[in-house]
């Protein structure tokens, strides 16, 4: 159903075109036509279109005087050359000829007329309707053309439901890749798909991530400009401007002198410019007449080596125009070709004989006037368009080559329908002055792009291959040394909204675009990743960083090894601590029976000695990485041995002042104590007490090894759990209120007898306890690093030893330096002055 819509469609247009060319008389130039065994039909745009007011459908009438299109000319030749070199040739389609049927499209309207012609039939010219399309048989097989993205979508979506192969010299919209809606369409031409990948990479290349982009209107343009923005945005480029050249833009009008301010506003010095060559010509008009210069213009394939463009006024001043060009080719005997057909006696164009159906838009009066001396300039642009041309026709006839059979030596001749060439020009692969011509499932060629630069250093425009582009995947390799850029010293321009940030500071986006942005150092513990530079992410629990770093690193792992100086200090004072024990405890066993010991306690010196042995004990847990067995038992057996030590000190005291001042008073008290082992029971309670604390301690606040991560940033600080529990602070307040004990009844016995008078050395003793604790629980509160386990086992060492030094110090020296002191007699004799002064007072 849709193919007959399209066909009455077509039908209609036909009718109309025909009217309109009934009220003009016919004329042809010779060149035009070619007749052959097999037809093909070119359309080439000769003449450039006019834009007028019209009233009913008309066909343009392309020769008019001063619309020569000089491009045009050189297609129209290429495929000229192309069909005599393969008439000519004994190897490709032997005893068959090529013919041809050729257009000028220098409008719309007459792209359609001659889109509609070539499809016409070959004996009634008109296009029939039937209901097999694989048996339409129209004049010819396949057609070359056209010039721009517009006409071929048109022509394409006429001859493809007749399967009409079209294959395009100069069409590169990605559009025309749709097989779904342009079966029978083919090019010589890369996809535009190519050609923004490329420029994307071009953009990259360079750092220029905030780009202006200005395209034409039309397909070609609208396309491309949407295309580069969806990719250029994907990979991080921002559009701070984009805007499109309308079809009747004019120098200096409104419009364009808008453009030019918001160009200039937009602060972008790269300017991308996807348009033809018509409205770049426009535009460039307008950019001069602004003196917008000292940009980067990065050229579309459609303009980037015309001379069209380059011959702007005052162009130059511009800046730097790089672009993508297809690769320069040139068609071996081209030139010689125009020049012999200049020089040719081409005689007057003739009339159409009456009731024929010859086109007015396959004239050319201009053309018939060329001499060798006044011809058009073949540029390298023009070149490079016409060997695309040159080898569509090529395609083509290799195509038809296969399907005629012609590789035993002769072809077939036989009737050959579109849909059947389609097949087979789809499949081709065959080698033309070296380049391998083939086309993939989408019907694009397996070509490259070159990289180009403007030259202006000579006297006049060049341009120089900079680089090339190929595919697939795109890759660019462009030699930079050979760009010569506009700025001093030759340096490549910067385009971008803010410079980028220093090592380690992440982007933070200022308003719409995320290449607009300040910087902002990472905090501590945060790093910035190369792979998104807008966000500071964390460090992993095992490292860190320092503010604005760029990476993580290590953590250090700590704790107080066994190898270092602190560690041996704080080991060779315990393990003298621990000998002076063991020594005043022998000591004190070989002078167990005198007088000095038997008022220190007498045996019961042996359990404050082997408390403050187990107490010492303990401290060799702090050393190396905490286990879990010395993180139970460090603390608790130091907890529990100088309670053991504290209640013995305390009962000893409290002892000594019952003796001497309350045994007269209060007798039954006295004798309570005596008989009931108080002094055993009070040491055996506390203890207990005590254990029980620590018993809870280990079961609800479990002290446990860990990895501390918090303190210090770059430190994992290995340690137990123990101080941050309240069993500690229990157990350690536990161990105070014994020592306010001890204290108090060594103050109570202040004026005992001299020899059984301990408060002073127990006093110095607690005062140096209580200070060891605070300085500690002072160092903890503002140091909380690797060696806050040796502070803590520095204030266990002071107990320890402020407990050893008060109490057994002064009673060793007795028995080894005063021996006299140690006698029975010293002591009755101390009692008995005691009781002097007590009767006294």
């Amino acid at each position: 159903m849709l193919l007959r819509i399209a066909h009455l469609a077509g039908l209609q247009l036909f009718v109309s075109c025909c009217r309109a060319f009934a009220c003009h008389s016919m004329e042809s130039s010779p060149d035009f036509s070619l007749p052959g065994d097999y037809l093909l039909g070119g359309m080439f745009p000769l003449h450039s279109g006019c834009l007028q007011v019209r009233h009913r459908p008309e066909v343009t009438l392309c020769d008019r005087p001063g619309t020569f299109n000089d491009h045009g000319y050189h297609l129209f030749q290429a495929m000229r050359l192309a069909v005599e070199e393969i008439n000519n040739s004994t190897a490709l389609l032997p005893n068959v000829t090529l013919g041809y049927q050729l257009y000028d499209v220098c409008s719309d309207s007459a792209n359609v007329y001659a889109t509609l012609r070539v499809l016409s039939l070959q004996g009634p010219h008109h296009i029939k309707l039937q209901g097999d399309l694989l048996q339409y048989s129209p004049k010819v097989l396949a057609v070359i053309g056209t010039d721009n993205t517009n006409q071929a979508a048109t022509t394409a979506a006429l001859l493809s439901p007749f399967l009409v192969p079209l294959i395009s010299y100069a069409a590169s919209s990605t559009m025309l890749s749709v097989k779904r809606q342009y079966p029978s369409f083919l090019r010589t031409i890369p996809s535009d798909k190519y050609q923004v990948e490329t420029m994307v990479l071009l953009l990259q290349r360079f750092g220029w991530t905030w780009i202006s982009l200005v395209g034409s209107s039309g397909d070609y343009g609208q396309l491309g400009v949407q295309a580069l923005e969806d990719q250029a945005t994907v990979q991080g480029i921002c559009i701070a401007f984009k805007d499109i050249v309308p079809f009747s833009a004019q120098v200096g009008d409104e419009r364009m002198r808008g453009m030019m301010y918001h160009l200039a506003q937009a602060r972008a010095n790269v300017v991308v410019v996807f348009s033809s060559r018509q409205l770049a010509r426009v535009f460039f008009e307008s950019v001069v007449l602004a003196n917008l210069t000292g940009k980067v213009w990065i050229a579309s394939e459609d303009w980037a080596i015309s001379t069209y463009i380059s011959g702007v006024p005052g162009i130059r001043r511009i800046g730097t125009v790089l672009g993508v060009a297809i690769q320069q080719r040139t068609i071996p005997g081209l030139k010689a070709f125009e020049e012999a057909y200049a020089s040719a006696d081409k005689g007057a164009p003739r009339p159409c004989p009456k009731g024929s159906w010859c086109s007015s838009n396959q004239l050319c009066r201009e053309c018939e006037a060329f001499t060798a001396h006044r011809m058009p300039k073949l540029t390298a642009f023009s070149m490079s368009a016409a060997y695309n041309a040159y080898q569509a026709v090529y395609a083509v006839a290799h195509g038809l080559h296969q399907l005629l059979g012609c590789a035993s030596g002769a072809c077939s001749r036989d009737q050959v329908y579109p849909w059947q060439l389609l097949q087979q020009i789809q499949k081709v692969n065959f080698l033309l002055h070296g380049d391998t011509v083939m086309f993939n499932d989408n019907g694009n060629p397996l070509s490259s792009y070159n990289i180009i630069a403007w030259d202006w250093n000579g006297p006049k425009w060049t341009f120089t291959v900079v680089g090339s582009s190929t595919w697939s995947p795109v890759q660019l390799d462009i030699n930079e040394t050979k760009i010569q850029w506009h700025g001093k010293d030759n340096q490549v321009p910067k385009s971008v909204c803010s410079s980028d940030c220093l090592e380690g500071h992440q982007r933070v986006v200022m308003g719409f675009h995320h290449c607009c942005f300040e910087c902002v150092p990472c905090k501590a513990g945060t790093f910035l990743n190369t792979s998104d530079l807008y966000r500071c992410q964390p460090c992993g629990k095992e490292e860190w960083a320092p503010d604005g770093s760029q990476t993580c690193f290590p953590r250090t792992v700590v704790f107080l090894a066994w190898h270092e100086h602190t560690s041996w200090v704080l080991l060779a004072a315990n393990t003298l601590l621990l000998l002076l024990l063991l020594g005043t405890a022998g000591l004190f066993a070989w002078h167990l029976d005198t007088p000095v010991v038997r008022s220190a306690g007498g045996r019961l010196c042996f359990l404050m000695l082997g408390s403050l042995a187990a107490g010492s004990g303990s401290l060799y847990g702090f050393f190396g990485e905490p286990k879990w067995p010395a993180c139970l038992l460090r603390q608790v057996l130091f907890a529990l041995g100088f309670t053991i030590f504290l209640s013995c000190l305390t009962v000893r005291s409290f002892q000594l002042v019952i003796i001497f001042k309350f045994s007269t008073k209060v007798p039954t008290f006295y004798h309570a104590w005596v008989q009931n082992h108080g002094a055993g029971l009070f040491v055996m309670i506390s203890s207990a007490a005590q254990l029980l604390i620590c018993l809870t301690w280990l079961v609800v606040w479990t002290p446990l090894p860990t990895r501390e991560y918090q303190r210090f940033p770059q430190l994992v600080v290995l340690e137990c759990t123990e101080a941050n529990s309240l069993g500690f602070i229990l157990a350690f307040l536990y161990n105070g209120l014994l020592s306010v004990s001890a204290f108090a009844c060594s103050y109570v016995g202040k004026d005992l007898p001299e020899n059984y008078n301990e408060a002073k050395c127990v006093t110095f003793s607690l005062l140096f306890n209580f200070v060891s604790w605070i300085a500690f629980f002072t160092t903890a509160s503002v140091y909380d690093g690797k060696y806050l386990p040796a502070v803590n086992m520095l204030a266990v060492l002071s107990s320890l030893s402020s407990g050893f030094g008060g109490y057994f110090l002064p009673k060793c020296y007795v028995i080894l330096c005063r021996p006299d002191l140690n006698s029975t007699e010293h002591f009755q004799a101390s009692i008995q002055d005691y009781t002097r002064r007590r009767s006294s007072t």
